[in-house]
């Protein structure tokens, strides 16, 4: 890892950042279930300038997504995706990411930037820390499952039909 770079999220990128996604998340709990091919251009499409990703010679390192408006609150941005690729750990990668998501979203007009993170994820509470966010609102996430139904669980990402597409698309970008 010789070079990194902090880029614009890009058509080109977007499997990459689902992939990643898929790795580095556990779809099956919350409050990831909703990582998917629509969260992602969500974002990025709404909020371009708070999309970015980190890349060196040999491909994606990481990514981050965020969004200006959150609940009710228009003036407030979210930083509501980060994800790092294992060799890219412990390299200050996120912490620059967060800084470029941060940065767009404050020209974007957010008067704060709030982000939430697992309460068993300390790896991501301290990188939080680090990059000036303070601890807010404490909520505990009650869940009952129904009694008949087991609990999904696996390594394998549910199927996302759009994906074909994409991957159509963003080779026919990277040719050009």
């Amino acid at each position: 890892m010789d070079r990194v770079e902090i880029v614009p999220m890009q058509l080109s990128h977007l499997d990459a950042v689902l992939n990643l996604g898929y790795r580095a998340y556990d779809v099956n709990a919350m409050p990831y279930t909703s990582w998917s091919l629509s969260s992602v251009a969500v974002h990025w499409d709404a909020q371009p300038e708070a999309c970015w990703v980190a890349v060196d010679d040999e491909g994606l390192l990481g990514f981050v997504l965020g969004s200006l408006s959150y609940d009710e609150r228009e003036d407030w941005g979210y930083l509501e995706w980060i994800a790092l690729d294992e060799r890219a750990q412990g390299k200050g990668i996120a912490s620059a990411l967060v800084e470029r998501c941060c940065e767009g979203l404050f020209t974007a007009g957010a008067s704060r930037i709030i982000t939430d993170v697992e309460s068993s994820n300390q790896a991501s509470a301290t990188l939080m820390r680090r990059n000036g966010f303070t601890e807010g609102v404490t909520v505990t996430l009650f869940v009952r499952t129904h009694p008949e139904k087991a609990a999904q669980t696996g390594p394998h990402a549910p199927r996302d039909p759009a994906r074909a597409r994409l991957r159509r698309a963003a080779r026919a970008t990277s040719t050009r």
